[in-house]
């Protein structure tokens, strides 16, 4: 009989351990990864050719794919408080940026970390606020008390400074700069996470919130930059041709920061494999919203249209959903994110949130709430007011707060480009979603106020997010803003 080696059997033991240390525990890690500003569109697997992100395309080919993902309020700070507490705006009562999330209920973090999860964040947090109205905190400190839940710590209130990025560590007041690019560096710093959980007892829950694509795009690494230096860009066609130019100019520096994002998301894959994690960790990719990239004339988010609202929202959990491709037409909002991934984690779902499971929909919800209680400074800039609607797999319909406004047939449609709203012939279907709006609206206690009825109740009408310099432009409407001044 050979005598054992036990150099090979030492090295076995140790590679094994992780496995062995996890099947004590059954509950599955949790890795979220979310993007800023990245939207639906602009992926390669839904069909854009100007982009080649193989990791990403790769990833769909093993996950389920939420095709009617919203980000329901598209701002970053609602988006990010909907996220934590499963509320949406009007509840949770971030309903614009900068705006201090002052939690009414468990947040996500808390649940994880009373369920025995070790908890970490990395990247942009954007709750904390800056109640001067005028970003002061955005590069401050952020206390113990106002991380709801997350332990581990390297974060900043905002920055998309992406070369020169500032973070504090855990408890230390003392501000640190991620070196290089930051989402490269961020991303180091979960696979270093992710490889201490790996050998330890206790499951985690692990959110990395990067920049990109977000704007400034012209700050990428060089070497993603120039694959889009003289690249032919094909755009939307409802990019308009005064703005094409534009469009092309800013899509390539979105296109170099989303190459950038794909090789982030190589290192996390090939660190969960490397390390025996993948078959047990619920790994989501997201973003808090879209961009419009000057379709229908438009920059930034803000807006009703499906490139500023729908994002990508991809679930891999091998172990409990397999690793094929699915497509899910579900209407997935963000207060919907909480109660989806505490489910899948067999977590219980506190009392106080408000979206539902999106493995497990409500029987009959076929519509996601999509709102911007409050027109800020870049939507009035376009002469929007305040507006509500609802996103279905088929239709968007959208009512400002002066009466309906847009009316799309997604399938005939998909690039929103007529509006069937006040057509004769849509009378029926108009109603019939004004309807379904009205009741959304009253199940969420949204009476759908004036702008600054809300602004003025919060305290907030001092913001530069809703102060508008003087000589604005008049809505279509009227001068719906006539009763909020700036600085009132």
């Amino acid at each position: 009989m050979p005598r054992p080696d036990r150099r090979a059997f030492l090295k076995a033991a140790v590679s094994a351990a992780p496995a062995v240390l996890r099947a004590r525990n059954p509950q599955p890690n949790v890795l979220l990864i979310l993007a800023d500003e990245w939207r639906a569109q602009s992926t390669c697997f839904s069909g854009d050719t100007n982009l080649r992100t193989p990791v990403l395309d790769h990833l769909a080919t093993e996950s389920a794919t939420f095709t009617n993902a919203v980000s329901g309020t598209p701002v970053c700070c609602p988006y990010r408080a909907s996220l934590m507490t499963g509320q949406y705006p009007l509840t949770h009562g971030v309903f614009i940026n900068d705006v201090e999330l002052k939690p009414k209920g468990a947040t996500l973090g808390q649940v994880f970390e009373k369920a025995g999860y070790h908890t970490g964040y990395i990247g942009k947090w954007h709750l904390f606020g800056s109640p001067d109205g005028q970003y002061g905190r955005r590069l401050a400190y952020i206390p113990p008390e106002k991380r709801f839940g997350f332990t581990y710590w390297k974060a900043c209130e905002c920055t998309h400074d992406y070369v020169h990025s500032l973070y504090y560590e855990d408890d230390n007041p003392q501000a640190k700069y991620w070196p290089g690019y930051d989402a490269f560096a961020q991303t180091d710093d979960a696979c270093a996470f992710i490889g201490r959980q790996s050998h330890g007892r206790d499951p985690f829950f692990l959110v990395l919130s990067l920049g990109p694509p977000h704007f400034p795009l012209d700050s990428a690494p060089a070497r993603y930059r120039a694959q889009f230096e003289k690249a032919d860009i094909r755009l939307r066609p409802n990019v308009p041709a005064d703005k094409r130019e534009g469009a092309t100019a800013d899509l390539r520096g979105y296109y170099a920061h989303m190459l950038a994002l794909d090789e982030c998301l190589a290192r996390l894959l090939e660190t969960l494999d490397r390390n025996g994690l993948a078959e047990d960790t619920i790994l989501v990719f997201t973003s808090d919203h879209g961009d419009m990239m000057f379709s229908q004339g438009l920059t930034t988010k803000l807006h009703p249209w499906d490139e500023s609202v729908r994002v990508p929202f991809l679930v891999r959990y091998p172990r409990r959903l397999g690793r094929r491709s699915r497509k899910l037409p579900v209407l997935l909002n963000a207060p919907d994110i909480m109660p989806t991934l505490l489910r899948l984690a067999g977590l219980p779902v506190p009392d106080s949130v408000e979206g539902q499971d999106g493995f497990q929909p409500v029987r009959g919800a076929s519509s996601a709430l999509i709102s911007l209680p409050v027109p800020i400074t870049e939507a009035r800039r376009y002469g929007f007011a305040a507006w509500r609607g609802l996103r279905t797999p088929r239709y968007t319909y959208v009512r400002s707060i002066h009466g309906p406004w847009l009316l799309y047939d997604n399938h005939a449609d998909p690039f929103q480009m007529h509006n069937l709203c006040g057509k004769s012939d849509e009378s029926p279907l108009q109603q019939s979603l004004d309807r379904l709006l009205t009741v959304r609206l009253r199940e969420r206690h949204d009476d759908f106020l004036p702008a600054a009825d809300y602004v003025k109740r919060a305290g907030v009408a001092h913001y530069r997010e809703v102060t508008m310099p003087a000589g604005h432009c008049r809505s279509p409407w009227g001068d719906w803003e006539s009763t909020l001044q700036p600085g009132e």
